[in-house]
């Protein structure tokens, strides 16, 4: 009888993936389980599932423990046309590219009273949050933790819209973005014109988008962009440096550990939205 091969890496990776999937699983998953690629194609035709609106997305899916109680005989629970339960509230934070999680776990405890969305498009490392977080949960059972924040696969470059509404968020994060440094590749930068009248739309006025890279011309690139842009207003260095989101985005996301340890230089910019102006 001859000896059968030993399991590729890759064979590895994904039974262990497979085993991780218990339910009520404490352990955290292991990231040498989840490798890809450091950066995706967002102009690729990605297989992604994404709501047709904000309205069709069934976050009951991803924060069980906010889903809206029935508060009356006759109330349905339920979205009358697509039986999608409803939240007790909406999310108010979204981390775009939000890469292995690190900051939706350093802010799920410093900002108790919102919801918390990671966005990545890279699937083994969305599939890497997802169950941390769960991982987190079942840690925390009993004080609640980590139920308000989530990591879903999406595109945001494409399909923003598909998931909030206009005025929702009160914070996005922009955090180690791709720089994208070839100029015929500088239209997949996460901060542009058009990109900034979606964040726009999504942000409630006094909202504020957070930014930070290592790439120095690329913070100038996204300073340029949003300072040109009229719904948005530069926060002032010393309001910044006041911020604790800005305090823990500084140390909290998997890039900026690595920076620190290079000792690298990191730049942070942050711009409010402002009111939209009256209609003539």
């Amino acid at each position: 009888m001859t000896d059968q091969p030993p399991p590729s890496k890759r064979q590895k990776r994904e039974d262990y993936r497979k085993a991780h999937k218990v339910e009520g699983s404490a352990v955290l998953p292991q990231k040498k389980f989840y490798r890809q690629r450091a950066h995706a194609n967002p102009f690729s035709d990605h297989q992604l599932t994404y709501p047709a609106s904000p309205e069709m997305m069934n976050w009951a899916l991803h924060y069980p423990a906010y889903i809206a109680p029935q508060t009356g005989l006759n109330e349905p629970i339920d979205h009358p046309e697509t039986g999608i339960r409803p939240l007790s509230r909406d999310i108010t934070v979204a981390d775009i590219g939000c890469g292995f999680g690190g900051l939706l776990v350093a802010l799920a405890p410093k900002l108790p009273d919102e919801l918390l969305l990671g966005m990545e498009i890279r699937t083994q490392v969305t599939e890497f949050v997802q169950d941390r977080i769960k991982a987190l949960r079942n840690q925390n059972a009993d004080s609640g933790l980590y139920q308000n924040i989530a990591c879903v696969r999406a595109n945001t470059m494409k399909f923003l819209p598909n998931f909030f509404k206009k005025g929702q968020l009160s914070k996005i994060f922009l955090c180690f973005p791709d720089p994208h440094f070839k100029a015929r590749k500088r239209k997949a930068r996460i901060v542009s014109l058009t990109l900034n009248s979606e964040y726009a739309f999504a942000m409630k006025p006094g909202g504020v988008i957070y930014t930070i890279t290592d790439v120095e011309d690329l913070h100038k690139w996204m300073v340029k962009h949003l300072e040109e842009h009229p719904s948005f207003l530069r926060v002032g260095k010393g309001e910044e440096a006041e911020d604790e989101c800005v305090k823990t985005m500084m140390v909290e996301t998997e890039e900026g550990k690595k920076v620190e340890r290079n000792k690298g230089e990191k730049f942070v910019a942050c711009f409010r939205r402002l009111e939209d102006p009256p209609w003539p």
